[in-house]
């Protein structure tokens, strides 16, 4: 399919907590049906995991599980998804990474038989295709161990199936080092676009041989929280962050097209734009991430969330108890806030204020607005090509924070503002089509990866 046209175009109707396509997973969980649930997701703390040490990373996870549950259960929950994001060894060892998943069902299983306690297990498989450089992503030991992983997890009982894929990132690394505009439209338009498409075409068709199972989605983390990371360290203007997000719009985009349902993983910021165009529902981050890294988007990150989620955290000791079970509470109470809102009719009047509190704080919360997301989803579905959206998503984010500057509401430094037009005037000299921009960039990233890969 081809999504030509928003599912919602209204951005009064851009919220929190309300999808028009819900999803129901799980243990009687259904997501986007009138309130937000904490996704909660967690990790060991530092240690080597060999076959020795396999008893205690069973351990750890089954206290990790027993902890968030045991907040759950007390603080009168109404949901909650637990995300079981593997290692990378969990990964290249297909059996650890369902063993885990089959731990975590079982252990919401339990909770749902004693205290009606309505869930889910996410489980996200790492993209071990990028073991070797260039990578081969259609073939070889690579692909072969990540499909294997994402069949044993679906077996043993994963409820939604995720991934943050990294087709074309050994790009945009390059690309997104010098700055430039080009190669990013290449890495995530042309690369990108098209290993998404392959990709989840074959984890959908996956996820439907087993009952009980829905291709939740990816995330273009690699992409846009690494330039978001990149500004945070002032190694990348924050206007250039700011349109990479929009830029990846089109490249997440693709797996929905392909039969991905939602909901969508938390560390995809673009992912408002996945609820706008598609109608899925939507997991989000922001300032109950501020364990795994921050960001300049805390709050208005939770304007049309469906699950709240913490990014991850590790097992370690906090003052109150261990930090698994101190984050699900942590969301336990946003999540609380919001679906009293949702109860009372007010979640426009807490959505504006998350949204006025970030805003004009940073172009990379300013693309994220409601109508700045409406206005660049537009621009996207008009287009008839990968290649040509991810321009057009790039050209309509870099003109919302123009007219936002010179309206006076945003404010941007010297070297921002002298940014701003480079990036402008890199956009704009585009060429019209992806085979031009490929002949274009070739000199300068054609021996990062192989063309096979991406059907090329």
């Amino acid at each position: 399919m081809r999504y030509r046209e928003l599912a919602i175009s209204d951005p009064d109707r851009l919220v929190f907590g309300r999808a028009l396509r819900p999803v129901h997973c799980g243990f009687g969980l259904g997501i986007g049906e009138g309130a937000v649930f904490p996704e909660l997701k967690f990790t060991l703390p530092t240690m080597s995991l060999t076959d020795d040490t396999w008893s205690e990373v069973v351990r750890q996870y089954q206290e990790m599980a027993d902890g968030i549950i045991a907040r759950a259960v007390a603080l009168k929950v109404p949901g909650i998804v637990l995300e079981l994001e593997l290692l990378p060894p969990h990964t290249e060892r297909p059996q650890w990474g369902a063993a885990l998943t089959e731990l975590l069902v079982e252990a919401l299983r339990k909770a749902h038989d004693n205290h009606g306690l309505r869930s889910a297990v996410r489980t996200t498989v790492i993209d071990f295709r990028y073991s070797k450089k260039p990578p081969r992503l259609r073939e070889g030991h690579g692909w072969e161990t990540t499909y294997e992983s994402f069949d044993r997890c679906a077996a043993a009982g994963a409820h939604i199936l995720s991934i943050e894929s990294e087709g074309g990132k050994e790009v945009s690394d390059e690309a997104l080092l010098s700055g430039d505009i080009a190669g990013m439209a290449f890495a995530l338009g042309v690369l990108g676009c098209r290993d998404m498409a392959w990709l989840w075409r074959n984890v959908v068709e996956l996820a439907g041989r087993y009952p009980g199972v829905i291709a939740g989605g990816d995330t273009a983390c690699a992409f846009g929280n690494t330039a978001m990371q990149l500004s945070h360290q002032r190694m990348l203007p924050e206007v250039f962050a700011a349109v990479i997000r929009a830029m990846t719009v089109p490249r997440s985009l693709v797996q929905f097209e392909q039969g991905v349902t939602g909901p969508s993983k938390d560390c995809g910021y673009e992912n408002v734009f996945m609820k706008a165009i598609t109608g899925c529902p939507i997991s989000m981050e922001g300032k109950s991430a501020a364990c795994a890294h921050f960001s300049p988007v805390g709050n208005i990150a939770a304007a049309a969330c469906d699950l709240w989620s913490n990014e991850s955290v590790q097992n370690v000791r906090l003052l109150s108890g261990y930090a698994p079970e101190v984050f699900a509470e942590i969301l336990s109470y946003d999540c609380r806030l919001m679906n009293a809102a949702l109860d009372r009719g007010d979640e426009l009047c807490l959505r504006d204020l998350m949204v006025q509190s970030d805003v004009y704080l940073s172009p990379q919360a300013l693309v994220l607005a409601p109508d700045a997301v409406i206005e660049i989803s537009k621009a996207v579905v008009a287009e008839e090509d990968d290649y040509r959206r991810t321009v057009a998503a790039g050209r309509a984010a870099a003109r919302i924070i123009r007219e936002a500057v010179d309206a006076g509401k945003l404010t941007l430094s010297t070297v921002e503002t002298r940014w701003l037009g480079r990036i402008e005037g890199a956009l704009a000299e585009l060429p019209d089509t992806e085979g031009q921009l490929i002949e274009q960039v070739s000199p300068a990233y054609g021996h990062l990866y192989d063309p096979a890969s991406y059907g090329l």
